[in-house]
C-alpha cells in the first residue's frame, strides 16, 4: 500500500531535532485562515483531532522513537485527496504555532498528482 505522505531529508533532520526537544510529534494541516495551508507540527496529542480530520498516515523517521502522525482537516482533504504530499522545510518564518517557528524555518507541503495506479492502492 502506498503512503499519501512523505518527507524530505531536510524535514527529517529538523524533526529529529524537534523530537529531541519536545518528545513525540504530530502534524496537522487545516487550511484555515491563521495557519494557511501549512503543515503545523505539534507535540503529539497537543492538537486535538476528531471526526472532522483525516489521518493521512504515520511517518517513521530514523532517530525518532515514535512515528509522527499526519492529519488534515476533512474539508482540506477533499481538495488534496488525489495528491501525494511531501513535507519539506525552507528558511523563513511561517505564521502559527508550529514547533519549528523559533528555528527560523517553516514546514511546507510539496504535492504531485497521484497516478491512477497509485490511487487504486489507496484505502
Amino acid at each position: 500500500m502506498m503512503s499519501r505522505v512523505d518527507l524530505t531529508e531536510a524535514a527529517a533532520d529538523l524533526l529529529r531535532q524537534l523530537a529531541g526537544q519536545h518528545g513525540p510529534l504530530m502534524f496537522h494541516q487545516s487550511g484555515g485562515c491563521c495557519d494557511g495551508s501549512a503543515p503545523m507540527c505539534y507535540p503529539a496529542g497537543e492538537f486535538r483531532t476528531g471526526q472532522s480530520d483525516v489521518h493521512l498516515g504515520d511517518l517513521s523517521v530514523a532517530g525518532v522513537p515514535a512515528p509522527i502522525a499526519v492529519w488534515m482537516s476533512a474539508s482540506q482533504f477533499e481538495y488534496w485527496k488525489h495528491t501525494h504530499l511531501t513535507i519539506d522545510v525552507v528558511k523563513g518564518r511561517g505564521s502559527g504555532f508550529s514547533l519549528e517557528a523559533p528555528e527560523g524555518v517553516r514546514f511546507l507541503i510539496r504535492s504531485r498528482l497521484l497516478t491512477d495506479q497509485e490511487l487504486a492502492t489507496m484505502d
